[in-house]
Formats: structure tokens, sequence, C-alpha cells
């Protein structure tokens, strides 16, 4: 083959990381021949201690990787070949074709990636709460349209994200159920003329249901583009909070203060401190959707069944668990370590407009007054403190009566923490609400399994 259309071909420099994979799948399968009688005992035998073997050098370094060879399964069976002899090591691929081995290595790697995503999951969530349990009584300005519009609590502020991050778990805990399908003995496309017994397979290699269609199965990467989709959803959620953080670490805004560990200086500025992790977040939340968009390209042209393009399928989605796995980690010790500052928090969350709508609200249940009327007082009510440089709360009795009769003494009564309180409803800002919210936050958590470690994300960029 001439250089230049191997080197175009060749897929070993990245599937190479689908060993362990492959590797399990190729002793599972042989077992099976074995019991099923189609190779000898023997045969099986000396099969599975080979590829125990090409498992250890790989895993210490030693493993005479070969280009040549194109991908991650001529090379393990090439390297078995050397070990065991070539008749033997011939003999693993009896009732198998690449099509449906690969499908399998896929289909293993985004289970085990699930599971390590879901325990990244749980990590960030996990940090979250414990920052709103100790800051359950901190008030500050709730936002829309970037412009401050009601005072609510930091705690139900982040556990919005613990929503939107408990929403990411289910989309992939759903993502993991139809990844759990096996494969193998799908063969090229019509399935294989040997009495191959597929439940053992899918029993040993721990899948819970097998293929229906032999097309379909080699040709499907749905769990792919699910898995994608998923992670694409959560990125897009991670880079929320990350724009949060970007905007909150500004002496504009001032909330909060990133640990030294998640900021960098400036090689020209020396008192900058900038969240460049954060920043780091958003920017791969695009290259994310770009790996989505890839497959669903590469997909969406194919005629069945297994066509070259799905060699396409690998790269985005491998760059794609490392980059959610690390944003997940980066993001568990950014809001493990991040300092809150309560006062200026405090002091945002009833300046500026912020109790306008109480002061509509008060009008209505208090006073009886239309709440389209009492918005329409209170609207000009603003208009005037913004012209004459007051708060609401600056204001005069006198001034108050000018737009409406109705307005008591009462009405100075109403601060940030009344109008949190006032939202005594499910789901609300109220503390009452709030504390039940973090309550069942907690006994989410209680029913997930330990996270793992964070795992080895290799070198960085």
């Amino acid at each position: 083959m001439d250089d230049r259309v191997r080197n175009y071909t060749v897929s070993i420099h990245y599937d190479r990381r689908l060993y362990r994979q492959d590797i399990a799948g190729s002793i599972v399968h042989v077992r099976m021949l074995a019991k099923q009688g189609i190779i000898e005992e023997d045969d099986c035998q000396r099969i599975v201690s080979g590829l125990e073997s090409v498992c250890a050098e790989i895993e210490n370094g030693s493993f005479p990787w070969d280009e040549g060879l194109e991908d991650i399964h001529m090379n393990v069976e090439s390297r078995l070949a050397q070990l065991i002899g070539v008749e033997t090591a011939g003999r693993m691929h009896t009732g198998r074709s690449r099509n449906d081995q690969i499908a399998l290595d896929l289909r293993m790697f985004v289970k085990d990636a699930i599971t390590d995503t879901l325990a990244g999951l749980v990590r960030v969530q996990g940090a979250l709460l414990e920052l709103a349990e100790s800051h359950r009584d901190t008030l500050m300005p709730g936002y829309t349209h970037l412009q401050r519009a009601q005072p609510v609590l930091l705690a139900h502020h982040l556990l919005a994200y613990f929503q939107m991050l408990e929403r990411d778990k289910s989309r992939f805990a759903d993502c993991r159920r139809r990844t759990d399908v096996l494969p193998l003995g799908s063969g090229a496309l019509a399935g294989v003329p040997y009495p191959t017994d597929r439940e053992f397979l899918a029993r040993e290699l721990g899948f819970s249901a097998i293929s229906e269609n032999s097309m379909d199965a080699v040709s499907d990467r749905d769990f792919i583009v699910e898995y994608q989709s998923a992670a694409s959803i959560c990125m897009m959620h991670l880079s929320r909070f990350a724009e949060e953080l970007a905007l909150w670490t500004t002496q504009e805004f001032g909330f909060v203060r990133l640990a030294p560990d998640y900021v960098t200086g400036s090689s020209i500025m020396p008192q900058k401190r900038n969240p460049d992790f954060a920043e780091l977040a958003r920017g791969k939340t695009g290259r994310v959707y770009g790996h989505l968009v890839a497959v669903l390209t590469t997909m969406k042209g194919l005629p069945m069944t297994y066509n070259r393009d799905l060699q396409e399928d690998k790269e985005g989605l491998f760059d794609t668990v490392d980059t959610l796995l690390a944003t997940l980690d980066v993001f568990t010790g950014m809001v493990s370590t991040l300092e809150v500052d309560v006062e200026s928090m405090g002091r945002a969350s009833s300046g500026d407009h912020m109790l306008a709508t109480d002061l509509a609200d008060y009008l209505v249940t208090e006073q009886g007054v239309p709440f389209r009327e009492a918005h329409g007082v209170v609207s000009r009510l603003c208009d005037y403190a913004t012209a004459n440089k007051k708060g609401l709360d600056e204001l005069t009795m006198a001034e108050l009566r000018t737009f409406s009769p109705h307005f008591g003494e009462d009405v100075k009564e109403i601060t940030a923490r009344s109008s949190a309180e006032a939202r005594n409803v499910y789901g609300g800002t109220a503390p009452a609400q709030v504390r039940d919210a973090l309550e069942r936050a907690k006994g989410v958590l209680a029913v997930d399994p330990p996270p793992n470690p964070p795992p080895d994300q290799g070198e960085g960029e």
C-alpha cells in the first residue's frame, strides 16, 4: 500500500485506547467458542493466556505497536500470533467480524465513559450542595436579561445548577440503557454460521440485552450520538455556570473569589487574576458541540450496513469524553474552593430597584389594588427614583403617596429578606423552601453510587 494511502486510513494512533475493551471482548469470545465446541479448549486457554500477556505489554509500555497493521484489532491479533503461533491465534477470529468487534468495543467504552461521567456529575453536585448548605441564608440579586430583578438566596441559585446536572444524569443513564446492547454475534452484517451462544457473551461481558438485528447492530452508532448529545447539553450547563463565575469574579460584581489554583496571572499586568479555567470551559463547550455535529453529519448519508466512514466515529467521541470528564473535575475543585463575598451580595440584593415587585405586591395584597394598576404605579415610581438618583428605599412617604395614596407606613417594612421570605411556594426562594430543597438534594445524592476517583486525563493541552 502506498504510504499516503496507509497514513490516510490508519486508525491505530487513536483507537489503541480501546485495547482493554478489545481484549476483554476477545477473551469472552474465545471462551464461548470453546464452550460451544467450535474451537478446542487447549487453543482457548493458549489464546486467553496470550491475550493477557498482550494486555500486560500494552499497560507496561512494551507493546510493539505497528501502524502498518492499521487498527487495534489487527495489532492485538498480530502480536498474539507472535506469542502463541499463527495457527492457534488464527482461531480467535472464528465467528466474528471486525464490524461486530468494533461495535462491541465502542459500546463497552461508552458504558465505561457513562459510569465515569455520572460519578463526575455527582461530585460537582456534591460541591454545589456543600456550598449551598454553607450559604443557605445568604441573599443575592436574581437576574433576568442580566439586570437585577428580585432578591434570592444564593443556595437557591446554586440548586438551580444542581437540578440541571440532575437532568444530565438522567440523560446519561438513559443513554446507558440503549448502549447496553450486545452486538457481538452479528458478524459482518448477516450473523454467523456457527452455533454461537450470544446469551453467554452478553452475560460474561455485562450486557443486559442482545441486538435484535445483525445489520442494525454493526451499523448503529446512535449510542455515540446520544452520549455526545448528552455531553453537549451538560457542557452547556457548565458553560452557563462558567459565565456566571467569570462575571461574579469581576470588580463590577465582586460576588466571589476563585481560589489561586483556578486563576491565572497576566504576562504584562501584575494585578490580574483571570478566571481562565471557567473561560476554557466555555470555549471547550463549542468543541464538544462540534463533535456532535460531526458524528451526525457522518451518519446521515450512510447506506446499510458498515461503511468505512464509521472510522470517523471515534476521535470526536474520545475527545468529548476526555473534555467532559476534565471539565467536571475542574468544576468540582472550583466550586469546592469558591469564596463568597456575603456583604457584596447582600448590598446588591437590596440596592437599585430590587424591591419594585414587592411594592406592587404590597399594593395588591395589603390595599386591594388591581395588579396591573399597581404595576403601573411602581413603574412610574421607579422612573422618578432613577431621575432623582434615589433607591426605592430612600423615598419618603410623601414621595410614595404622590404616586398612590394606598402606600401605608408598613411599606417601609419591606426588605430584601422579607422579599425572599414571601416567595414561600414549592420551588421558590423562601428560606423554608430552600431548606426543604436542600434536604431533597441530599436525598438524591444519597441514592447515587459513591463517586469514583477522577479518571486519569493523561497529558493536558
